[in-house]
């Protein structure tokens, strides 16, 4: 079937052993995968985890994406429950259509934040999590980072604050009702040639949902981040990268934002200071 058959938020492909794997939520019982040889026809869903009974997550099953790490497959994802904060779990398989299995016993996020929407980053050899720290809690959001234990089992110190959503004028608050409240959703990082460290990120502006590039100022996380340009300034957002088997650098986003997703790739190019879609 074609992506444009089914709906997806927040997608994340992961190009392995000359298939894609594309990675979506399967609530109420764990997450889903599509697989394809040319990101053009994909296979029905198969099911990647399904968790066991008494799992303390109930409902929100959001953003899976899966990282090659370590020779391991890694499922990251943001779960939430009426008893517990939202927040980011790893979960760990042989296979990119696993089964994942649990290997800890709740998220890698902080435990009394509530949060979403980690990615992984290596930097220095080290594994990090780079994730959203909610404006539900924090009214201006906050995107934060944090170092993982190699095995990625837990979190390795406290976590930084990169920058806040309302650092960037363009960030416009969800609804007129919500005045001071401002969104950080859907981070993924990228390496340039160059060795410059961009990140895409998503949040909330004039004409709806976006997909924005900040720049370390450092070409490392701890770095001061600058807004660079936009990918998507119209209703679209929450993407990733990823080269196909070609080794052209595509870009994946949903578009639009409600009611109606659908998975959405375009061609990437790189200049010495960021990333823009080909014209």
């Amino acid at each position: 079937m074609k992506a444009k058959d089914f709906r997806i938020r927040d997608p994340f492909i992961l190009p392995y052993d000359g298939k894609y794997y594309l990675y979506a939520s399967d609530f109420p019982k764990g997450f889903k995968a599509y697989v394809s040889d040319d990101l053009e026809e994909w296979s029905d869903s198969v099911s990647v985890i399904e968790f066991p009974e008494g799992f303390w997550a109930t409902k929100n099953f959001w953003a899976p994406e899966v990282h090659f790490y370590n020779g391991k497959f890694y499922l990251f994802a943001s779960l939430y429950s009426d008893n517990h904060n939202r927040g980011t779990q790893i979960f760990e398989a042989d296979n990119p259509l696993g089964p994942f299995e649990i290997i800890s016993d709740g998220p890698q996020t902080p435990e009394e934040w509530m949060c979403l929407d980690g990615t992984l980053f290596i930097e220095d050899s080290k594994p990090y999590m780079v994730f959203c720290h909610e404006w539900l809690q924090t009214k201006d959001g906050e995107m934060c980072y944090v170092q993982l234990s190699d095995d990625l089992k837990r979190a390795v110190g406290e976590p930084r604050v990169m920058f806040r959503a309302g650092d960037f004028p363009f960030v416009k608050t969800v609804t007129e009702e919500e005045e001071g409240n401002f969104v950080t959703d859907g981070p993924f990082l990228h390496r340039l040639q160059t060795g410059e460290l961009v990140m895409m990120w998503s949040s909330y502006g004039e004409n709806g949902y976006f997909e924005n590039v900040v720049r370390s100022s450092n070409s490392r996380l701890d770095g001061k981040w600058t807004s660079v340009n936009f990918l998507c300034e119209t209703d679209g957002g929450h993407g990733m990268l990823f080269r196909d088997f070609s080794g052209n650098l595509k870009l994946c986003l949903h578009q639009p934002n409600k009611d109606n997703e659908r998975l959405t790739i375009f061609d990437i190019t790189e200049t010495d200071k960021t990333i823009k879609i080909k014209k």
